[in-house]
């Protein structure tokens, strides 16, 4: 996401915080609406699953999601009361983890209502990691599915692995070793667990390619397919030159096995503090 749409975000949901008998909250029918849904049918089945969540960790579901009648205008001269819940900051958060991550204003809820402290540059950090760890993900799956096809073809671990060190090279024009000594990532650990989010995710396009050019021209022979891995990140690599990106002098970014630790913490605590 965009800094500007996470500000926009920021400054939307912050607009509806509100106090209910002296604890923050939002309203449900609010945060429907700053979420996207033009339905508030399609927001309830969240909100239910949320409670049921809310019920097996122990919390009390009346006091985070209060059932209150609230008086909205319905025409100049007349009112009318509707149906709304009150919901705790911990509601929230149960309520989007059940939301389509489709949309950027679920994914940026989950984070907002993640963070005890909110501002905008903390939630913004905070997708931004969560962004990486995704592409992180994929891209160990992309890898899982391309030694899959490539072991079909008789090529083993050792085989993928120097075909993949053929594919860092010609994107980084660095090999792996010199690469993990340059931003500081130790020998034994994978360099997808230091690389920026642009480096990881242009390795995924580049796998994801090669699995579908060897099954497509058939390729058995090591060399062809160490060539056709090149060609693959040598165009990712073009790609990100053209929009002034140079992969090798990317700034290494923190060891995502911190990032996730940090992040699964934040929700225990999240949890802890409700």
């Amino acid at each position: 996401m965009k800094t500007k749409e996470i500000k926009d975000l920021f400054l939307k949901f912050e607009s509806i915080t509100c106090d209910y008998n002296g604890v923050e909250c939002w309203s449900a029918r609010e945060l429907c609406e700053a979420l996207g849904y033009s339905k508030w049918s399609s927001f309830l089945p969240g909100i239910k699953k949320a409670k049921d969540a809310c019920r097996e960790a122990g919390e009390d579901v009346e006091y985070h999601f209060a059932d209150v009648r609230r008086k909205n205008s319905a025409g100049t001269k007349s009112k009318r009361e509707t149906s709304d819940i009150m919901m705790t900051r911990y509601a929230c958060y149960l309520t989007v983890q059940h939301e389509s991550s489709r949309r950027k204003e679920v994914v940026f809820a989950r984070n907002y209502f993640a963070l005890q402290k909110r501002s905008a540059e903390l939630i913004e950090q905070r997708i931004s990691e969560n962004e990486r760890i995704q592409a992180r993900s994929k891209l160990a799956e992309t890898e899982r599915m391309l030694s899959g096809v490539l072991y079909e073809r008789g090529i083993d671990g050792k085989g993928f692995a120097a075909i993949r060190a053929k594919g860092d090279k010609a994107l980084f024009h660095l090999n792996t070793t010199l690469l993990k000594r340059q931003i500081g990532a130790p020998a034994s650990r994978p360099l997808a667990d230091f690389l920026p989010l642009a480096a990881i995710q242009e390795k995924e396009i580049a796998s994801e390619r090669t699995a579908a050019e060897v099954q497509k021209k058939d390729l058995r022979d090591q060399k062809q397919i160490e060539q056709e891995h090149i060609e693959s990140n040598a165009a990712e690599r073009e790609k990100l030159k053209k929009q002034g990106i140079t992969p090798e002098e990317l700034p290494a970014e923190e060891d995502l096995r911190k990032v996730e630790r940090r992040l699964k913490n934040t929700g225990k605590k999240q949890n802890k503090n409700s």
